[in-house]
């Protein structure tokens, strides 16, 4: 089952390079699940793209409420990040052998102890992962 980090997000709903192979990997997998701190970093990324004139207020409106029509149809799973993920992001942090986000920690973790593949688009987040062995997706473009 996918895990999907705010990255893919941003190209799934927002016009970006990546948009066409991330909307095509999406397509084609079943059981798409993101975290409520995904869904809090997406509503993030695209207040931002209006700040910087990415996006018109408008539509990052009708972005949002996009997203908010999947999320009520079950188009994503929502998976709970708690103590166990919490613990382990800590500890692969305090091993100070691998840089990692407090974000991107608790994405890893999440994947990790609920079984699930991260997928990702963000290249120091996919070899993040494999440095912790957790399963993951790079998506990039193609050449």
């Amino acid at each position: 089952m996918p895990y999907l980090d705010t990255s893919l997000l941003g190209s799934y709903y927002c016009p970006e390079p990546l948009s066409r192979v991330v909307t095509q990997a999406m397509t084609d997998a079943s059981d798409l699940v993101i975290s409520p701190m995904v869904e809090l970093e997406f509503y993030s990324l695209v207040a931002m793209k209006v700040r910087m004139r990415a996006l018109t207020p408008a539509a990052g409106q009708k972005t949002l409420a996009q997203f908010r029509m999947h999320l009520g149809g079950g188009y994503f799973g929502i998976v709970e990040i708690g103590p166990r993920e919490y613990d382990i992001a800590k500890t692969w942090m305090a091993s100070f052998n691998i840089a990692l986000r407090t974000v991107d920690a608790l994405h890893l973790a999440c994947a990790f102890i609920q079984g699930h593949s991260l997928w990702t688009s963000d290249k120091p987040l996919a070899q993040a992962a494999k440095h912790v062995g957790v399963e993951h997706r790079l998506i990039a473009a193609r050449h």
